[in-house]
């Protein structure tokens, strides 16, 4: 049903352009959704269920899906998929399965590990709104974070261990100054929101990362280093290993964030400003150094979801979902909208923009180790708990992430003809026209391209931002 249904999260990874759509109301025939990016041109693409549509049954608690909200790709071709378990919104949910971790791999389209959350990581209030990777040097080294919104809490999940714990601090909690919104052309009041958008930052020296993170009525940004998370001895004990990073200034509330592993430089929503922002984690965290990569009055309402892929694109879906939530949407209009960019163009000429040589700088208040990671090889599971007896066969990645620096992407989109990049097959692809910009909040506009005077070219490799509507 058309108007049941809210695309909220979203993932690129190779010919695949993932798109979840949570269970709010009745009607939706599958929660974990993908568009081909090699397929024929298509201005309103429809959703193919992943990994089918049996994949994605309500109510079956050991193969299928029920409501997913937020995915991540990883650097080992795995999808990861949190569950709520959930039919429905608001007073009206029903938990019709356990939270639960479901990690596919991309290679072969299977589900190689179910992990059911522990009893200890859920509050009866508990409501995952989110979640960001920490990959280390080999794929078993790697960890999860679930930002608890409503039950004030993060979950860190290890992959080796396949072992939860969770984190308590009163850093997640909203900010009782800050719960009033205008978005859409409504005021209405989200005073209850805790920790929601979440990123990592690159690898530091020390071997860790750090994870940044913001409630959503909030316009402050914390951190703590991933070397407490990945810790369950440090569930007690670290309150002072968390810290505050600085004040983004008003209308400053944001609910995903994304971090550049080359350069540092953080984008995020800015809900309210219906804008992408962006922020280099070298400087100081105000409002001065907050910079607007991209303003649309039209086209970004409820800019839902940021994503940075392997080739360095930026990926945004908006939605509207606070009038779909407090309102009615308009379905004779365009609601949905998802836009891509190259992450460099983006940045340019704003207090974001990297120097010519970019040269990573350590986070804001990383903590130091006592040690480097361990190394680990890798291992295949099952759908259940354990190692088998007779480890699955894939293709999944047995060798550590390369964390180097991909070459620069070509401009595709002036010249007489198509240059050839990874995905040959979209070149039906064409630009739509850009809607009236306005006005920058912060650093100089780019120059705009107008599609009028561009050859067609890769519709997922534009050097500034182009709507791709449904």
């Amino acid at each position: 049903m058309q108007e049941n249904a809210l695309p909220v999260g979203i993932e690129r990874w190779r010919n695949k352009l993932f798109v979840s759509v949570p269970r709010w109301k009745a009607g939706i025939p599958a929660t974990l959704n993908y568009i081909p990016l090699d397929g024929p041109y298509d201005p309103s693409p429809k959703l193919n269920a992943y990994p089918n549509f049996a994949g994605n049954e309500l109510g079956n608690c050991q193969t299928g899906l029920n409501t997913v909200y937020r995915i991540k790709a990883d650097k080992c071709d795995r999808l990861w998929v949190l569950d709520t378990g959930t039919f429905g919104i608001d007073t009206n949910v029903t938990n019709v399965c356990p939270y639960s971790l479901n990690i596919y791999d991309l290679n072969t389209d299977q589900r190689i590990r179910r992990y059911v959350f522990r009893p200890e990581d859920i509050v009866a209030s508990t409501f995952i709104a989110n979640i960001a990777l920490d990959e280390g040097r080999t794929c078993d080294d790697t960890f999860a974070y679930f930002s608890d919104e409503l039950g004030y809490g993060l979950i860190a999940y290890s992959w080796q261990q396949n072992r939860s714990w969770r984190f308590s601090h009163g850093f997640f909690m909203p900010d009782p100054l800050t719960g009033d919104f205008n978005i859409g052309g409504l005021n209405f009041q989200w005073s209850a929101e805790g920790v929601f958008g979440i990123t990592t930052s690159p690898i530091g020296s020390d071997g860790y990362r750090t994870l940044y993170f913001s409630p959503l009525a909030s316009n402050t940004q914390f951190a703590v280093s991933t070397r407490i998370l990945r810790d369950e001895s440090k569930v007690k004990g670290s309150y002072k290993d968390f810290q505050v990073v600085g004040v983004r200034g008003a209308n400053g509330h944001t609910t995903s964030k994304v971090m550049d592993e080359y350069t540092g430089v953080e984008l995020f929503n800015l809900v309210d400003q219906n804008a992408i922002g962006c922020w280099r984690n070298d400087l100081e965290y105000k409002p001065q150094n907050i910079g607007v990569v991209d303003k649309d009055d039209a086209g970004l309402i409820f800019p839902c979801d940021v994503k940075i892929d392997a080739q360095r694109n930026v990926w945004v879906i908006s939605d509207r979902m606070p009038v779909f939530l407090e309102s009615t949407l308009d379905y004779s209009d365009i609601n949905f909208r998802i836009y891509t960019a190259p992450f460099d163009v983006l940045v340019q000429e704003t207090v974001c923009q990297p120097p010519a040589q970019p040269q990573y700088v350590q986070p804001v208040n990383q903590v130091q180790p006592n040690s480097l990671l361990q190394q680990q090889p890798y291992t295949f599971y099952d759908t259940g708990l354990g190692v088998t007896t007779n480890p699955l066969t894939g293709t999944i990645s047995h060798f550590a992430p390369n964390f180097s620096p991909q070459p620069e992407l070509q401009n595709t989109f002036a010249g007489p003809g198509l240059i050839r990049n990874s995905i040959p097959t979209v070149e039906s692809y064409v630009n739509f026209p850009k809607q009236t910009p306005v006005s920058y909040v912060t650093g100089r506009p780019k120059t705009s391209h107008s599609s009028r005077n561009l050859h067609p070219t890769w519709w997922h490799d534009k050097r500034n931002y182009e709507v791709y509507e449904h």
